[in-house]
C-alpha cells in the first residue's frame, strides 16, 4: 500500500476518535496491525499526528482562549482558575508519563491490550451512566480543585492504550459531578497540554529516525497525518459536543464493546 495512503487512513483514524471515548491511540494500533504495518515503525508517526487534532481545539475554541488571555492581563479570577485547573488536571499524567516512557511505549505495540481495554473500557463506561447522578458543576474555572485533581489522576489510565484518554477524563468528570458539556470541554483544553507533552518527548526520542525518513515515515509523512487529522477532528468534535448535550455514552459503550470483542476474535484466530 502507497505511504502516502498509509498517512491518510491514519490520519483520518486519528482525527475521528481522538475526541471520542473510543481509544484513538487504541484504533491507530488495531488500523496497523489490521492492515499489516510495522507497528514499531509508525508508532511516533502515531502519536505525533495527534497534536493535528489538538490544533482542532484551538481553532474551534480560540474565542475562550482568547478570552482567558485578556483575563490573565486583566488579572480576572476566572481566568486564573481556568489555567489552574487545566496545569493541576495536567500534572499528574505529564509525571507519570516521564516516569514510565519506556513501559507506555512497550504497550503500544500490543494489540491483546488494546481490545481488552477497549472491552473493559465499554462496560465501565456504561456502569457510570448507569450510577453517576446528573452533574451540577457547569463551567471548567468552576471545578473545585478536588475535582481537577480527581480528573487529573483518572487521566493517568489512559496511559495503557486502548483506556482513551477523553474518555477518561469525560468520564471520570461526570463521575465526579461535572455537567455533561463542561466535561467533555475539560477533556478538551487538558488533551492540549497532555499531547504536547507527549509529542514533545516521541520528537526528541526518534528525532533523527524521523529526519531521515526511516522506514519512509519521515517528517513529511508525518506532516501529511498531522493535516488530515486536524480537518477530520474539526468536523468531529462540533458532532460530538452537538450530541453529548442532549444524548449519552452508551452508544460510544457498545461500540467500544463490539469492536473490543471483534479484534480479539481476529487476533486470537489469524
Amino acid at each position: 500500500m502507497p505511504i502516502l495512503l498509509i498517512a491518510i487512513i491514519l490520519g483520518i483514524v486519528e482525527g475521528v476518535t481522538e475526541f471520542l471515548p473510543v481509544s484513538s491511540t487504541g484504533h491507530l494500533i488495531l488500523a496497523t496491525e489490521l492492515l499489516g504495518f510495522d507497528a514499531e515503525k509508525w508508532g511516533a508517526f502515531n502519536v505525533i499526528i495527534q497534536l493535528g487534532a489538538i490544533l482542532a481545539i484551538v481553532v474551534l475554541y480560540w474565542r475562550t482562549f482568547w478570552a482567558v488571555l485578556e483575563g490573565l492581563l486583566r488579572k480576572n479570577p476566572m481566568s486564573w482558575r481556568f489555567v489552574r485547573n487545566i496545569v493541576i488536571g495536567f500534572v499528574p499524567s505529564a509525571i507519570l508519563g516521564v516516569l514510565l516512557i519506556d513501559n507506555i511505549e512497550a504497550l503500544l505495540g500490543n494489540a491483546v491490550v488494546v481490545a481488552w481495554a477497549l472491552i473493559v473500557g465499554g462496560f465501565a463506561i456504561l456502569a457510570i451512566e448507569r450510577f453517576a447522578r446528573p452533574g451540577e458543576i457547569v463551567g471548567v474555572a468552576e471545578m473545585p480543585l478536588r475535582t481537577v485533581a480527581g480528573v487529573g489522576l483518572i487521566q493517568c489510565l489512559s496511559m495503557i492504550p486502548g483506556v482513551s484518554r477523553s474518555g477518561a477524563t469525560i468520564l471520570g468528570g461526570l463521575s465526579l459531578g461535572v455537567e455533561r458539556r463542561t466535561a467533555a470541554e475539560f477533556s478538551f483544553f487538558l488533551a492540549i497540554p497532555t499531547m504536547l507533552g507527549a509529542t514533545t518527548l516521541e520528537i526528541l526520542r526518534h528525532h533523527d529516525a524521523l529526519l531521515a525518513g526511516a522506514g519512509d515515515v519521515g517528517f513529511g509523512t508525518v506532516a501529511i497525518g498531522f493535516v488530515v487529522s486536524f480537518i477530520v477532528a474539526i468536523v468531529v468534535v462540533k458532532a460530538f459536543v452537538a450530541y453529548i448535550s442532549r444524548h449519552g455514552f452508551a452508544p460510544f459503550a457498545w461500540y467500544r464493546i463490539v469492536a473490543g470483542a471483534a479484534a480479539l476474535a481476529w487476533l486470537t484466530l489469524r
